[in-house]
């Protein structure tokens, strides 16, 4: 507690502006005592007045509790568990919930660049059995990979259990996207032989086969918000494939592609003004 006040102090003493977003987000560990609202998009925000999800439900369990990034819009925290109660009736105990935001969402001090307006949740696609698992149980079960082939095909861990988690999710009018790696979002189309519009939301994407990362929209009235750019039509099913295909075939590397530019970090003058006031609160 003590070396959390003097970072603070730290950090405070420096010009607002010119302070790095990660380490004052990172630093908070309760919601701000406001109404509920997005600010900015998906990689460049932080939030109002996020709900803490609680750390065991009948049908989910939030892992890695000491990073203390189980934090959501209520809409996502509603959809989580509705996913959990989903799964719970098919068959798994219900599922196991990674990073969500920090407290007041921002960027965090490691992984991920996105997860920064309480809108994106990380789901396991390990089957969850037990929904009792201890404080220790969460921090070192590991989670078990998807993939074979560097992702472009599904190994013998896949079941219809991953299918159905990932559908439902998807069904989910509040759902954006969902990231998974190529070769399970190939195999679900190859699987699918019901409705398929909600493979449109399933889009492919590197790692992502240990969890789906879950994506919901800006809530309704959140003006401050950005939504990402909606999904191109169709099922997105010939994209994946075309994944797959530079996974097994990689083409020759472009001779004239410039160097990926240096991530820079982020700083507060670089996030919306209205995250100034979510770090202020109470």
């Amino acid at each position: 507690m003590i070396r959390l006040i003097f970072l603070c102090a730290a950090l405070l003493a420096a010009p607002a502006q010119a302070q790095l977003a990660k380490e004052l987000f990172g630093a908070q560990r309760a919601g701000s005592a406001q109404r509920a609202e997005p600010f900015g998009s998906y990689s460049r925000g932080c939030a109002a007045g996020l709900v803490q999800l609680a750390e065991t439900g009948p049908s989910w369990q939030a892992m890695r509790l000491s990073r203390n990034r189980n934090w959501g819009h209520p809409e996502l925290i509603d959809l989580v568990q509705d996913l959990g109660r989903h799964m719970d009736r098919i068959g798994w105990g219900g599922i196991y919930v990674g990073d969500m935001s920090q407290p007041r969402g921002g960027p965090m001090t490691s992984g991920h660049r996105s997860h920064q307006i309480g809108l994106d949740a990380d789901v396991w696609l390990y089957p969850a059995t037990d929904m009792t698992l201890s404080v220790r149980q969460r921090e070192n079960l590991s989670a078990v990979s998807m993939r074979r082939a560097e992702g472009a095909f599904v190994n013998d861990n896949w079941s219809r259990g991953q299918h159905e988690l990932v559908k439902k999710a998807a069904q989910d009018p509040r759902t954006a996207r969902i990231f998974i790696f190529p070769g399970a979002k190939v195999r679900m189309c190859e699987d699918e032989t019901g409705d398929r519009s909600w493979l449109r939301k399933v889009r492919p994407w590197w790692g992502h086969h240990y969890h789906i990362h879950i994506r919901i929209s800006c809530p309704r009235g959140a003006r401050a918000c950005i939504n990402q750019d909606p999904p191109p039509p169709g099922d997105g099913c010939a994209e994946a494939r075309q994944w797959v295909n530079n996974i097994l075939n990689p083409p020759p590397p472009d001779p004239n592609a410039p160097a990926p530019a240096p991530r820079r970090e982020l700083r507060m003058a670089d996030l919306p003004q209205q995250c100034a006031a979510v770090l202020s609160s109470r």
